[in-house]
């Protein structure tokens, strides 16, 4: 089963997705600020990151470039999930290494975890194993 982190200040985002998501089947851990989903992320190794730009601690670019950093998370997609709607900071979290840039305004909760649903499945089909070859 995938697991989903989100990294989110707003108590009532949070809640929201996390229902949404365990709605979904999925297994959801939850961080209220940058330092706390860094400690969640290398605990508990998610299938993927839904991280906020702004929040207490450390920010989302912040927390990003962290997990880019580190050999044992880099390849942990990261979907930014922000009400920043500046073209200049979705260029910086894609350069960073985001999968993608979703502005919470312009989505509703459904169209965005399509969205996390679509990216889980491109992950995770990589890691489909193979049927054996019956001799």
């Amino acid at each position: 089963m995938a697991k989903i982190l989100i990294i989110e200040d707003d108590p009532l985002m949070l809640r929201m997705y996390e229902k949404i998501f365990k709605f979904e089947g999925y297994e959801v851990d939850l961080a209220r600020d940058g330092e706390e989903g860094l400690e969640k992320v290398k605990l508990g190794k998610p299938t993927l990151v839904l991280l906020d730009i702004m929040m207490p601690k450390m920010n989302g670019f912040q927390v990003l470039e962290k997990l880019k950093l580190d050999p044992d998370t880099k390849k942990i997609p990261v979907v930014i999930l922000t009400n920043l709607a500046g073209q200049q900071d979705a260029e910086t979290a894609l350069t960073k290494g985001a999968v993608k840039y979703v502005v919470k305004s312009e989505y509703d909760p459904k169209q965005v975890t399509n969205m996390i649903k679509e990216i889980l499945a491109g992950y995770t089909r990589e890691e489909v194993p193979t049927a054996p070859v019956k001799s």
